[in-house]
């Protein structure tokens, strides 16, 4: 299994004003790791590049609506309409 490379988080005593300021490195690390690794076992299972690039697309739009959603206490948001939690 892939491994990222530690990233310090910043303390909150350093100068940094949000939680958010100091987990946005390693979020975005994250972020294009994981991606990387979608996109690359999906090309490798025989999927054209572009088509696994929107279905990545939107698994993450769907992500972030249902997140959200939950935020909101309303009913989940889905792609294919709207679906009661």
């Amino acid at each position: 299994m892939p491994t990222v490379s530690p990233t310090p988080i910043t303390p909150p005593d350093e100068h940094v004003v949000t939680a958010r300021e100091a987990l946005e490195p390693l979020y975005e690390r994250l972020e294009l790791h994981t991606e990387s690794t979608l996109l690359s076992a999906a090309m490798a299972a025989g999927w054209p590049a572009e088509e696994a690039t929107r279905a990545l697309a939107a698994l993450r739009l769907q992500d972030a609506l249902n997140i959200l959603c939950r935020a909101n206490s309303s009913p989940s948001i889905s792609m294919h309409g709207q679906t009661a939690e």
